[in-house]
C-alpha cells in the first residue's frame, strides 16, 4: 500500500514539511504605518492627528476672518482705519519669503527620505530663518501702526486686525519652535530616514501656516 505522509525535508536541527511554503514575517512599519499603530485610513496615528488638528485650525481662522470682515470699518472718530495703515509692497515682500519657506521644507523632507542629513539640516535651518525673517517683518509692521496711532484697542477694526494677524504669528512662531526641536532630534540622531515621517507631519503644519496667510493677505491687505 502507497505512503500517504508528507515528504519531510530537513533543515539540519528542524525537519518541516517540503510542501509548507515560507510566509515572511510583515513589515511592522507597513502594517501599522511606521509608528506600531495601524489605522482604517491607511496612515499613521500621527499624521491623522495632525490633520485632525488643522481641520479644527481652519474652523478657529474662519471665525476670525469673519470677525474681521465684520469689524474693519471702524466707526468714524475712532483713530485710523488698518487700511489706512497698509505698506503693500512691504507687507507683499514678507508674503514672499513665507511662501519660500514651504520650498525649503519641501526640500528638507525631501532629504531626510534620501536619508541625506547634511542637506536636511541645511533646508531645516533655512526654513526656520526665513519664518524668523516673516515675524521680524510683522513685529516691524506693528509697531509702525502702533506710532501712526493705531493700538490694538482704538477702535473695533485695529482690534480685529491685530488679533487675526497676530493669532497668525503665533502659530509662525510655534513652528518655528517645531522646527527647532526637529533639528535638535536628528542632531542628536533620533531622526532618521525610517522615522521621516515626523519630519513630514511638521512640514504639514508648516504649509498650513502658509496657506493660511495667503488667504489672510488676500482678505485683509489686498481687498478694499
Amino acid at each position: 500500500m502507497a505512503s500517504t505522509e508528507t515528504p519531510i525535508a530537513s533543515t539540519g536541527d528542524d525537519e518541516i514539511p517540503a510542501s509548507a511554503a515560507y510566509i515572511p514575517a510583515p513589515d511592522p512599519d507597513v502594517v501599522h504605518g511606521g509608528h506600531g499603530f495601524a489605522t482604517n485610513t491607511g496612515i499613521s496615528n500621527t499624521k491623522l492627528g495632525m490633520w485632525l488638528f488643522l481641520a479644527s485650525e481652519c474652523l478657529l481662522f474662519g471665525g476670525l476672518i469673519t470677525t474681521y470682515l465684520l469689524y474693519k470699518l471702524p466707526a468714524p472718530g475712532q483713530g485710523p482705519a488698518p487700511q489706512d495703515l497698509y505698506d503693500i509692497p512691504f507687507t507683499s515682500i514678507s508674503s514672499f519669503v513665507l511662501l519660500m519657506s514651504s520650498l525649503t521644507m519641501v526640500l528638507a523632507v525631501s532629504a531626510i527620505e534620501r536619508g541625506d542629513k547634511e542637506r536636511f539640516h541645511t533646508w531645516i535651518v533655512g526654513t526656520g530663518l526665513l519664518g524668523c525673517v516673516f515675524i521680524a517683518g510683522q513685529v516691524y509692521e506693528f509697531q509702525t501702526f502702533v506710532e501712526e496711532g493705531m493700538g490694538y484697542t482704538t477702535n473695533r477694526a485695529s482690534s480685529a486686525f491685530y488679533t487675526l494677524t497676530g493669532f497668525h504669528g503665533v502659530h509662525v512662531t510655534v513652528g518655528i519652535v517645531m522646527l527647532a526641536s526637529v533639528l535638535l532630534l536628528s542632531l542628536r540622531g533620533h531622526i532618521h530616514r525610517h522615522n521621516a515621517e515626523t519630519v513630514e507631519v511638521v512640514g504639514l503644519y508648516w504649509h498650513f501656516v502658509d496657506v493660511v496667510w495667503i488667504l489672510i493677505f488676500a482678505i485683509v491687505y489686498l481687498i478694499p
